[in-house]
């Protein structure tokens, strides 16, 4: 997906004198081609991360379209305060894309995991959330949002999956109908959930957008009475939404949240590592579906 974010900004920076892209010492190498043409749209600020979203703010201000970039820790965690009061308080409109999500740089140790992005970032009122699965769903999702002046966030991954959608911003898409539970996965899982449900009587419906939320398609494909969600970050951070959507209806209905387990990942290896030790594999994830139906 990183190499897909430089391709899809060299594109817009040709069509759009407003874009401006600010790197926290991080992607520098990626984007040379773009410091080379574009020297006066592309800034390596450094690890400064709170700085580089102040600056961005201002950047905003004077109608400007910022674009920050660095890892999610240091995006999200770090520079919390400043998304908030900068970006949030004073309605300005930026996009926030980071990468090493949840354990994704899991060689480096936990300074350099991010599980709780999405579940911080719903606490920012009037932020946009989107969570893509492939390269080319990124594409489609940036171009079709980065200047709607709003504060956005985009979860790129290192992994993707196999084959991309047709997803449109704000919209889920009903990947599979069934009658005994419906399940909702986010971005970057719907391989593994499709692989776990494919003999499996349910529904399936594939968020990328997780703010605002796609509440009526949910509404609309609750079947079984029982919701299943399935999170590539700290499981919970759609439980409110999901929450709502099922009181609006009037229903009564069981949830079981499948995602990251909230606490400290202490163990070193790769992506495959980590989902054996948090019993995220397709076959765990299987046994828990079955269980629950």
């Amino acid at each position: 997906m990183r190499k897909q974010f430089v391709k899809t900004m060299e594109d817009l920076f040709k069509k759009d004198d407003k874009l401006t892209l600010l790197l926290g010492d991080i992607g520098v190498f990626g984007f040379r081609n773009c410091f080379s043409q574009y020297p006066n749209k592309v800034y390596n600020v450094g690890i400064l991360e709170q700085s580089t979203i102040s600056m961005a703010a201002g950047l905003a201000m004077d109608n400007f379209i910022p674009v920050i970039h660095t890892i999610a820790p240091f995006i999200v965690e770090r520079a919390l305060e400043q998304i908030k009061n900068d970006f949030g308080y004073q309605c300005l409109g930026g996009n926030f894309v980071s990468v090493g999500g949840s354990y994704d740089y899991t060689a480096l140790g936990f300074t350099h995991h991010c599980p709780g992005d999405i579940g911080i970032l719903k606490n920012v009122p009037e932020i946009e959330i989107i969570v893509p699965g492939s390269p080319s769903e990124f594409d489609k999702l940036f171009k079709s949002s980065y200047s709607n002046g709003h504060p956005t966030y985009f979860r790129l991954s290192e992994t993707s999956n196999i084959n991309s959608c047709e997803v449109e911003f704000g919209k889920a898409n009903i990947i599979k109908k069934g009658s005994k539970a419906t399940i909702i996965v986010v971005g970057p899982m719907l391989d593994k959930i499709k692989e776990a449900c494919k003999d499996l009587d349910v529904t399936i419906l594939y968020y990328t957008t997780l703010e605002p939320f796609d509440k009526k398609t949910l509404a609309e494909n609750i079947v079984g009475n029982k919701i299943i969600i399935c999170e590539p970050y700290y499981s919970g951070a759609l439980s409110l939404d999901v929450s709502e959507t099922i009181l609006s209806i009037k229903k009564s209905v069981q949830t079981l949240n499948i995602g990251i387990p909230r606490k400290f990942i202490r163990n070193y290896g790769n992506i495959e590592d980590i989902d054996k030790l948090l019993k995220l594999t397709i076959k765990d994830i299987k046994k828990r579906i079955i269980d629950f139906i």
